[in-house]
């Protein structure tokens, strides 16, 4: 029987269970939410005379667990609407709800006993077929189902999330030998497709994948800091990007989890392993003693580091571990970390840092490192199939940008493995008969196909037809043509991508060509067009420090030229013949949004980050894009019933005066960036495949470039209510003059100019009017002042 999953329930509403139950919401499945019965009434459930028998009160751990998803930063929720989606109840009243769910996701206390008394409340209810997984974290799958029916257990698996669900990457899913293999191809796909995971298949071992060696390393890392002398801080300052981790590297990577979940989860492999790996998971005793002073973090406002406010701002303290007390903070910067910053690329990096002998941080890397590769090679085939899962369950998992055994290629295999011999360790057997066979590295690539190495041999590694590599295409057929900003390439079936790669994708001269070039291109040659990319954003604006320098110079006319064409550039992807899709994800800004707004379509990432911010740098949008957000939002207005110019240009005025960003594509959407001609992807790494169906989608539906039609402005009753506002706002304290100013001409932009309400005019004269308010504010001394500030500070400047 074909598997479809309509609805979910969700047991157990803590922080995994709540935010598993917001990403189900966020990608638009209803779910139950249910929790226990609290034992008894609040103070203030007393004093409205309620009982235990209110049914507000059996409800009330999941009610305020709901709740408390509005409050929770970064947001478990993409948009507000998708709480209505989350239906709450308790473990007693509404288990007869389950028999109308597709999925049930366990995720109660981590308590195998508690957890075979949950399932079995819940064969009562079930109906033959619903799959059933758990969130568990350790515990093992196959002992929870052992005392179930022949249907649960095939229908039955571990569907490990980490947290915070909407923003993790990692889905491990753990089969037990009764699963059905349809069932966990099924889970497998589903996780990919619809929930947008990473989905790696584990064993059902300790930890399963991701925690099992990220624990690992974090207790070695703490153990050799403890044994070498260096403090958390100096630990911290070369264990984060420097060598391809998370920015909060790994001490404040333990305040962010919770010092208290992470010795649960480091005891749960402890109790469960024997001899020298017991040793290891072996968690030191200042951190007991760190949890028993309820230091746990961030969640209680302390743990290995301290935040207190000083007279110049906020000071960031780290513990001695010896005296736990708390100290400044210390860096380690060597000759290894200097040299290491110069080079490009994570793989020179690595090899920079490693080769100083005597170095402390090179010295305090190496000795990190060497355990967890030894570690991850010895329990390859015992906690998943092959090194690909293992590698991709740590990038996805722990924010990891190379596997272990990538790292290990990375660093160089035979040379690495010589030293660890010349050092006493015993590395695997099976990765000295790699070596002894005459192979250099775990991964080979040909073609543009990744083969990792597994048993003796080379396996091409799996990859879902949805995922586009850019730099895996063109590495194989190169590239149609490119400059220093962008490339553009065949994406095969008749469609073409215009990549950025600039710097932070910032938009200048050499993009703006680009985007002419490939439209003519695709005119003559394809069914269409896609701009994306897969840097780290898909656009951060325009490039600030040329306008600002060129501004300074009082280069006027240069300027004008270039927001002339940043125009044309827009224009051109808005009446281009073929359909231009656009694929934003992540930061889209300022000219990013510009470039995404007069697209065909936008098939945007569900993590995507839209806003005009201009406002920011004391600027209004130059290119377009105040225009566009006006034009696009009269579109998706009813047709045919008269509607209030007026409250759309306030509705934009607002939008664009206060630089507001989405918080997710769907939110996006709220604020009117998309519309119902746009999309949204839930994988990222799906999200070129989207674009570039999207396109062919447009092509054979007969796509004809829209025609050009006169714009209904408000004109000077409109501009006039828009000032209005913003000299308020002065008046109350809450805007500057130089605010008002910005405003006075993002008003006039808006308004059409001094003409009257209702007029309609070209689009031609509104980009006339954002160009002219954007060379005058260009050159006002506090403008200039913003943007140097931002440039500099990487923040905006009220002045």
């Amino acid at each position: 029987m074909k598997q479809l999953i309509k609805r979910a329930a969700v047991l157990g509403s803590g922080v995994m269970g709540s935010g598993i139950a917001a990403h189900l919401a966020n990608v638009g499945i209803p779910t139950i939410m249910l929790d226990i019965v609290p034992k008894q009434v609040t103070k203030k459930e007393e004093n409205k005379g309620l009982t235990l028998n209110n049914p507000s009160v059996r409800n009330r751990i999941a009610t305020e667990s709901k709740k408390a998803l509005l409050k929770q930063k970064p947001s478990p929720i993409a948009t507000k609407e998708s709480l209505d989606l989350i239906e709450v109840g308790n473990m007693e009243d509404d288990m007869e709800k389950l028999a109308e769910v597709d999925w049930i996701i366990e995720v109660v206390v981590e308590n195998l006993e508690i957890k075979r008394k949950v399932f079995a409340n819940v064969e009562q209810h079930r109906k033959p077929g619903t799959i059933v997984s758990s969130n568990t974290s350790g515990i093992s799958i196959e002992a929870m189902s052992s005392e179930c029916s022949e249907d649960f257990r095939k229908h039955f698996l571990g569907t490990h999330f980490f947290n915070p669900p909407r923003y993790l990457k990692l889905l491990e899913v753990i089969p037990t030998k009764d699963t059905d293999p349809e069932v966990l191809s099924f889970m497998k796909q589903f996780g990919e497709d619809t929930l947008g995971k990473g989905v790696v298949e584990a064993k059902d071992t300790p930890n399963f994948i991701a925690n099992r060696i990220g624990t690992y390393g974090l207790l070695i890392t703490v153990q050799e800091m403890l044994r070498s002398g260096y403090s958390v801080g100096e630990v911290d300052s070369v264990t984060g990007p420097l060598i391809g981790r998370a920015k909060s590297a790994t001490f404040r990577t333990l305040d962010v989890v919770g010092l208290d979940t992470f010795i649960h989860v480091a005891k749960n492999v402890y109790d469960q392993v024997e001899g020298e790996e017991k040793e290891k998971f072996s968690v030191p005793e200042f951190m007991h003693t760190m949890q028993e002073k309820g230091w746990l973090g961030a969640k209680s406002g302390q743990g290995f580091f301290l935040k207190k406010k000083g007279k110049d701002g906020s000071v960031i303290y780290e513990l001695n571990p010896k005296t736990l007390e708390y100290e400044d903070r210390k860096k380690l910067k060597t000759k290894a970390t200097e040299m290491a910053k110069q080079e490009k690329g994570l793989h020179r990096k690595m090899k920079t840092l490693l080769a100083q002998k005597d170095d402390r941080a090179s010295a305090l890397i190496w000795s990190i490192l060497k355990p967890v590769f030894i570690y991850a090679a010895e329990l390859t085939g015992e906690i998943a199939d092959d090194i690909a899962a293992i590698d991709d369950a740590m990038k996805w998992g722990f924010g990891w940008e190379l596997g272990p055994f990538e790292t290990w290629d990375a660093i160089g295999l035979r040379k690495s493995v010589e030293r660890m011999q010349s050092e006493g360790e015993t590395v695997p057997t099976w990765v000295l008969q790699l070596l002894e066979a005459g192979k250099e590295s775990f991964y080979q690539t040909e073609n543009g196909n990744v083969y990792f190495y597994d048993q003796g041999t080379y396996k091409k590694k799996d990859v879902n037809k949805k995922e586009i590599h850019l730099r895996s295409l063109k590495e194989v057929q190169g590239v149609i043509k490119k400059n220093t900003g962008a490339s553009l390439i065949d994406l095969g079936d008749g469609v073409a991508c215009l990549e950025f790669h600039s710097r932070s994708n910032a938009i200048g001269l050499d993009i703006m060509q680009m985007v002419h070039f490939a439209i003519e291109e695709v005119e003559k040659n394809y069914e269409g067009l896609v701009i994306g990319n897969q840097g780290k954003n898909f656009c951060v604006g325009a490039n600030l420090a040329m306008m600002l320098m060129e501004a300074q110079d009082d280069n006027f006319f240069e300027l004008d030229m270039v927001i002339r064409q940043f125009q044309n550039m827009t224009m051109a992807i808005k009446y281009a013949n073929k359909p231009v899709v656009v694929a934003p994800f992540n930061m889209t800004l300022g000219g990013g949004a510009e470039v995404s707004l007069p697209a065909a379509s936008i098939q945007a990432s569900a993590e995507t980050y839209m806003g005009l911010v201009e406002f920011g740098v004391g600027l209004i949008p130059g290119g377009g894009g105040t225009k566009e957000l006006y034009v696009k939002m009269l579109r998706q207005l009813p047709k045919g019933v008269s509607f209030d110019t007026k409250k759309v240009a306030n509705d934009v005025f607002e939008k664009v005066a206060t630089a507001k960003v989405s918080t997710s594509a769907a939110e996006a959407r709220e604020f009117g960036f998309l519309d119902q001609c746009d999309r949204i992807s839930v994988n990222p790494d799906h999200l070129l495949y989207d674009a570039k169906e999207n396109v062919l989608s447009l092509a054979k539906s007969g796509y004809r470039a829209p025609k050009r039609e006169k714009i209904p402005v408000v004109g000077d009753a409109g501009y006039a209510a828009m000032v209005l506002g913003a000299k308020n706002l002065h008046l109350s304290g809450y805007a500057s003059e130089h605010d008002v100013k910005m405003a006075e001409k993002l008003a006039y932009v808006l308004s059409g100019g001094r003409i009257q309400e209702g007029t309609k005019i070209d689009e031609q004269v509104m980009l006339d009017l954002e160009r002219e308010a954007f060379l005058s504010l260009i050159g006002e001394p506090k403008t200039q002042q913003r943007m140097q500030h931002m440039l500099v500070k990487g923040k905006p400047l009220r002045n």
